[in-house]
C-alpha cells in the first residue's frame, strides 16, 4: 500500500464530425474485434505517474480540489498544470523555497516528509513530464481536446 498518485489525458473521439477522430476511432476497433459493433468514445492516456509524491499530492489537494483529498477525480486546467510547473522549476532553483512553495504532507503510506534527494527527485521528475507535455504541444491552445485529470489512491 501506498501512495499512488496519476494524471491522466483523456480526449473525446467526435465519431460524427472529425474525420480523424473517426478513423483513430476505427483503427481502435480494429484492435478489439470482440467488441465490433460497439462505439469506440473516449481515448485515455497515463501522462504522469508518481509513487508517495506527497509534496505534489499536497499541491493537489491545495490548488485542484479546494482542500478535499477523496481519492477522486478531479479535473485539471492547463492553467493549472503550467503553475505546477512554475512552483517545480522555483523549487528547483531555490531549495530552501521548497517547504513553503511545494510543502511535504505527512499522511498514512504517504512517505517521508523530508526535503532530500527523493524530494527532489519527484520534483525534478514533475517538472520533466510537464516540459515534455509542453514540447509536445499537448498543452497549448491547438490540443485543447485533450483534458487532463488528477486523482491518487492509497
Amino acid at each position: 500500500m501506498g501512495l499512488d498518485m496519476y494524471v491522466t489525458a483523456k480526449r473525446y473521439l467526435w465519431e460524427s464530425g472529425d474525420s480523424n477522430d473517426k478513423d483513430i476511432a476505427n483503427a481502435i476497433g480494429k484492435l478489439f474485434p470482440e467488441m465490433t459493433g460497439y462505439r469506440t468514445k473516449q481515448v485515455e492516456m497515463e501522462v504522469m505517474y508518481w509513487r508517495k509524491a506527497n509534496a505534489i499530492h499536497r499541491w493537489f489537494v491545495d490548488n485542484v480540489q479546494d482542500g478535499v483529498d477523496e481519492c477522486q477525480e478531479s479535473y485539471l486546467s492547463v492553467d493549472n498544470l503550467r503553475e505546477l510547473r512554475d512552483v517545480c522549476e522555483e523549487v528547483l532553483k531555490d531549495p530552501d523555497s521548497a517547504p513553503t512553495l511545494l510543502p511535504a504532507q505527512s499522511g498514512f503510506f504517504f512517505g517521508g516528509t523530508e526535503y532530500n534527494e527523493g524530494y527532489f527527485d519527484d520534483v525534478n521528475r514533475t517538472l520533466n513530464w510537464l516540459n515534455d507535455l509542453l514540447v509536445k504541444n499537448v498543452l497549448n491552445d491547438d490540443h485543447k481536446q485533450w483534458e487532463f485529470y488528477y486523482q491518487a489512491s492509497w
